[in-house]
């Protein structure tokens, strides 16, 4: 029996800052919303003044989860300090597991012009923590396409209920990642697993979802349920439709590093500071 999921919270995007200034929009990661397993932070990123964003995040560390990068534009150079290099373009995406530790910089390959794109934290289980850092990153060209009446779906990871799978694998979250435009006055409905959490996060326009309309950077928090149906308003409506598998772990987060304990997280510190990683 088919369950529709209702929407358990909204949250409005607060104005934030992080790296060397860059000036963003935080949804998840704040005050009203500090998680949603296995979901630690998202933020989004949007601005044609390039004093917003031109001092991007130079070298930093993480360890103890991952970080999906999604440009809709400009681009975005990143570098590690294993010698990995390269340049995420509009419609790319890059998923990187920083697992025992990396330190990596992400900086505007760009002096002007907008650059918009959202960086979303997702948490590794206590078993794979400490896993070798690697990346999973894929152009706008090979991110797969679905389309329906009025709706044009990109699948980044998942599966659609009509068989369309995104490119990026990661088993031990199951995320889904979607991005969805929708023509005016569009009914859009979707299959998700009942275990995941899910929320979903406007671009532009404005959604109608269980009697609430959400407009840009609100987020709805679902609640139980195996199926999502909304409607786009007068002027559609682009939104971001994520879930993941929860982990139900004690979480320790503090800055850059995410682990189970304060133990773990001064060993983080430790090593950070004695070269390890």
């Amino acid at each position: 029996m088919t369950t529709v999921r209702k929407v358990e919270q909204l949250v409005t995007g607060m104005p934030a800052t992080d790296g060397a200034g860059v000036e963003l929009v935080r949804v998840i990661g704040q005050p009203r919303l500090m998680e949603l397993d296995p979901f630690l932070l998202l933020d989004a990123f949007r601005s044609d003044n390039p004093d917003d964003y031109i001092a991007g995040f130079p070298s930093h560390p993480h360890r103890g989860f991952e970080t999906v990068t999604y440009l809709l534009n400009g681009r975005m150079r990143h570098q590690d300090n294993a010698g990995n290099d390269g340049v995420i373009e509009p419609g790319g995406i890059q998923w990187m597991t920083a697992g025992r530790g990396i330190v990596h910089s992400e900086m505007p390959e760009q002096e002007d012009g907008m650059l918009e794109g959202f960086q979303l934290w997702i948490n590794l289980p206590a078993s794979h923590k400490m896993t070798e850092p690697g990346y999973q990153e894929h152009s706008a060209a090979g991110i797969p396409v679905e389309s329906r009446p009025g709706t044009v779906i990109r699948v980044i990871t998942g599966e659609t209920s009509q068989g369309t799978k995104g490119p990026v694998n990661q088993p031990l979250t199951a995320p889904i990642y979607l991005d969805v435009t929708l023509e005016a006055n569009t009914e859009f409905s979707e299959t998700l697993p009942e275990s995941h959490n899910a929320f979903v996060y406007v671009i532009k326009g404005s959604l109608s979802l269980d009697s609430n309309k959400l407009t840009r950077d609100q987020l709805a928090v679902l609640g139980s349920g195996d199926f999502l149906k909304l409607d786009s308003g007068d002027e559609g409506a682009r939104f971001l439709l994520i879930a993941g598998k929860p982990l139900g772990e004690p979480v320790q987060r503090a800055g850059p590093f995410v682990m189970n304990t304060r133990e773990e997280l001064q060993q983080a510190y430790a090593d950070y500071q004695s070269g390890q990683f």
